[in-house]
C-alpha cells in the first residue's frame, strides 16, 4: 500500500476535523510538489535491481518457458510401452551386425521400462501405506504454524491498541495546556502584529512631519 493513501493512527487526535476545503486546499498543495519530483517506484533504502545475469542453458529455459513449449529434454518413449523390436530369423542371417544392434536397443529400453515400473510400483505401495498419514501430519504442521502466526498477529494488535489507548490518554493530557499555549501564541502574534502597525503609521507621521518642516 502506497504511503500517500495511508491513514495512520498517530495523528494528533486533540486537532479538530479539518473542514471539506481545508481537506481540498491540502490535497491541491500535496499534488502540486508531488508534480515537481517523479515518483521512485522503489523505496529510497533499498539497494538497485539487480541485473539479471543467468546462464546460457537457464535462459534458454526461460525462453522456452516463455513461449510455452513443451519439455524435449527428456525422451519419454523409453516409458511408454515398448514393442518387443526384435529381427526376424532372415534379419539375423541377412545382416547379423544389424540384428544385434536392435536387440541390444530392445534390451535397453526394456530395462528403462522396467525400471521405472518397478520405481513406480514401490512409490504407490509406499503412498498406499504411508501417504495418509504423512498428509495428516503435514497439516497438522501447517496449523502449528498458523496458529503461531495469528497468536503473534494477535499480540502485534494488542501492542497496537495498547499504544494508541496510551498516545491518546498523553494527548488528550495535556490537551488544554496546549489549547492555552496555542491561544496565548495567537494574542502574542496579534500584539507583535498590532505593534508592527503601530510602529509603521509612527513612521509615517515623523516622514510627514520632516516634509512640514523642510
Amino acid at each position: 500500500m502506497s504511503a500517500i493513501t495511508t491513514v495512520h493512527e498517530s495523528l494528533p487526535y486533540i486537532d479538530s476535523e479539518p473542514t471539506p476545503a481545508e481537506r481540498a486546499a491540502a490535497e491541491a498543495l500535496i499534488t502540486s510538489e508531488r508534480a515537481l519530483v517523479p515518483d521512485d517506484p522503489h523505496h529510497a533504502l533499498l539497494p538497485p535491481a539487480a541485473t539479471p545475469n543467468f546462464s546460457p542453458a537457464i535462459q534458454a529455459e526461460l525462453d522456452r518457458a516463455a513461449a510455452k513449449q513443451p519439455l524435449s529434454a527428456i525422451d519419454l518413449s523409453r516409458y511408454e510401452e515398448q514393442d518387443d523390436g526384435l529381427p526376424t530369423p532372415a534379419e539375423v542371417s541377412s545382416d547379423p551386425a544389424a540384428a544385434r544392434a536392435r536387440l541390444e536397443t530392445a534390451l535397453s529400453r526394456a530395462g528403462a521400462s522396467a525400471t521405472y515400473l518397478a520405481g513406480r510400483r514401490a512409490h504407490l505401495a509406499l503412498l498406499d501405506s504411508h501417504g495418509r498419514n504423512a498428509w495428516l501430519v503435514g497439516n497438522w504442521q501447517l496449523e502449528g504454524e498458523l496458529r503461531a502466526l495469528e497468536r503473534e498477529l494477535a499480540a502485534a494488535r494488542r501492542e497496537v491498541d495498547v499504544v494508541t489507548v496510551e498516545r491518546r490518554a498523553a494527548q488528550d493530557g495535556v490537551a488544554a495546556e496546549l489549547r492555552g499555549l496555542e491561544e496565548t501564541w495567537r494574542r502574542s502574534v496579534g500584539r507583535v502584529l498590532e505593534t508592527e502597525v503601530a510602529a509603521e503609521g509612527l513612521r509615517r507621521e515623523v516622514l510627514e512631519q520632516r516634509r512640514r518642516m523642510a
